[in-house]
């Protein structure tokens, strides 16, 4: 990968970008309140069995499917993958959260990245309600067109839900940058070992029923900073 697919593609998993992630904690605001999740700790654990039994078995699958539609140039492949994905999301806030954020990528991809009409077709599918529009996927066919590699798209997807969560946590948490940076740290061994693993011809599954179960408590709760 040269520098500038780098700086083409780094801006789409950026905290600057215009995604709207920051209002997300994925089910973690729920989990601090019950208790679960109290000090740096807990969240390391917490996280780190997300990047393991979940993101890491389906959205990063749902990631490398959709890479790999993008360089077939295939919109069905991409809204397979797409489909499959908002299955396997059991919450409907989480489900919401991610196409959100996903037709943020895909609108501005499809806009600003020539030379690839699957960005295009997969945009007019999703502003026709006929694929959901998933973040994972829209990662995928984004950063695969902007000339990044299977691994580093997963990677890059992966960071950034890790990214996602220490700013949810130091809202959150009595935990300052430091000790999050040092959370990052931590956590990139995973990433990079699930971003190798990670198969398109693998079948998207997820067993983390705890975040499952904060996530759906979430939308009960009596006061919320964030949207899930």
């Amino acid at each position: 990968m040269d520098i500038l697919s780098l700086l083409r593609g780094l801006r789409f998993i950026d905290s600057f970008f215009p995604s709207g992630g920051y209002a997300f904690s994925s089910g973690l605001e729920a989990a601090v309140q019950a208790g679960a999740v109290r000090n740096s700790e807990d969240l390391s654990k917490y996280v780190a069995d997300i990047l393991r039994n979940g993101q890491g078995r389906c959205e990063a699958v749902a990631v490398a499917k959709a890479w790999d539609a993008q360089a077939r140039g295939s919109g069905r492949e991409a809204m397979g993958a797409d489909q499959d994905l908002d299955a396997m999301k059991l919450c409907r806030e989480t489900r919401m959260a991610s196409q959100q954020m996903g037709r943020q990528v895909i609108r501005i991809a499809a806009d600003q990245i020539e030379g690839h009409p699957i960005l295009l077709d997969f945009r007019t599918a999703v502003e026709a309600d006929q694929t959901p529009g998933h973040l994972a996927v829209s990662v995928g066919l984004t950063l695969g067109a902007c000339g990044w590699t299977r691994t580093y798209t997963v990677a890059a997807y992966l960071y950034q839900t890790a990214t996602g969560f220490v700013a949810a946590a130091l809202k959150l948490l009595p935990m300052g940058q430091r000790e999050g940076q040092r959370l990052l740290q931590e956590w990139t061994t995973i990433i990079s070992e699930v971003s190798h693993q990670a198969d398109a011809q693998s079948v998207m599954s997820s067993w983390v029923p705890v975040q499952d179960i904060f996530s759906m408590r979430h939308s009960r709760l009596e006061s919320r900073l964030f949207r899930s």
